[in-house]
């Protein structure tokens, strides 16, 4: 055997280069085709065709997380702003997010009916999305939480849904803001009762059980003098992303025919951004206003 390798190395050795790179993919390639069924064990995660793809992630102990952090109750502007942050970076950085959709430590992303992005693999759309946004919130932390230090990395989650009908992808959507309204509502009522009223967690707990949104209203209004519907949008409403022109003028120092010194002007440019919205997104004012986003070219 030891005489037989060596033969095969002069014989490789004496033909040049060549013959030896061939050599070495022939070797190659019988490994290849040895070790290549292992293949056979990946399932086939493609999404369905000519359905909305949303990924949505969530925070993963977020409640623990905003804690450490010392995020401020009922509602937090750093955090919100980092999260639309993060979420613009994934729209920018990744291909086909028609809108995306935002509130609290949550995010939803919905790829168009027809990508084709990575031949439509789930598990390539939730990675690629869950991994752009986590590391995205590490690094814009400093620039939104100036004195805060990071104490440990954040965690986020993911799941798709697929949607084949543009009414099922409007009804999730509503059903993201409904829940934003509902969860925003009640919170603001809970924080002021232990911010405000010095009331127990447990105790203010306790008050608002069954009680109904207008109970909620209510509440805030006559004892915190409190109009919930003057609240900011993005705290009642989330935040949508949709993709917007945008001219932007930047100024450029140029030097004319016969000047003999640069002179600065401005120039627009048209872009095409990523824009954030707080509105209502459950009626149909907003589809009206932005057909774009369920058109089938889009």
């Amino acid at each position: 055997m030891l005489g037989g390798w060596r033969a095969v190395s002069a014989i490789c050795a004496g033909s040049g280069r060549r013959a030896s790179c061939a050599c070495g993919r022939r070797r190659l390639s019988m490994a290849k085709s040895k070790f290549e069924y292992v293949r056979d064990f990946e399932a086939d995660d493609t999404c369905l065709p000519n359905c909305w793809i949303v990924v949505r992630l969530d925070g993963r102990n977020f409640h623990r997380f905003a804690e450490q952090h010392e995020f401020k109750k009922p509602n937090d502007d750093r955090a919100l702003h980092l999260m639309t942050k993060c979420a613009q970076t994934v729209m920018q950085e990744l291909e086909d997010i028609a809108i995306a959709y935002g509130q609290s430590d949550e995010y939803s992303f919905v790829f168009k009916k027809k990508s084709r992005w990575f031949k439509r693999r789930a598990s390539k759309f939730m990675t690629h999305v869950v991994s752009q946004f986590a590391s995205s919130y590490v690094f814009y932390w400093k620039d939104y939480f100036k004195d805060q230090q990071l104490l440990y990395p954040p965690g986020f989650d993911g799941r798709i849904v697929l949607y084949p009908s543009n009414q099922n992808l409007k009804d999730y959507l509503s059903w993201r803001q409904a829940d934003c309204h509902i969860n925003n509502l009640y919170n603001t009522v809970f924080w002021m009762l232990v911010q405000r009223s010095g009331l127990t967690p447990v105790q203010a707990q306790d008050r608002l059980q069954g009680t109904l949104a207008g109970d909620k209203n209510e509440i805030l209004f006559s004892e915190f003098n409190i109009n919930y519907n003057n609240e900011p949008l993005m705290y009642r409403k989330g935040t949508v992303l949709i993709w917007q022109k945008v001219n932007e003028v930047t100024t450029k120092k140029i030097k004319l025919p016969k000047e003999a010194e640069e002179k600065e002007v401005e120039v627009t440019r048209t872009r095409t951004k990523v824009v954030p919205l707080h509105c209502d997104i459950i009626g149909d004012q907003f589809w009206e206003e932005y057909p774009e986003i369920l058109a089938e070219d889009s």
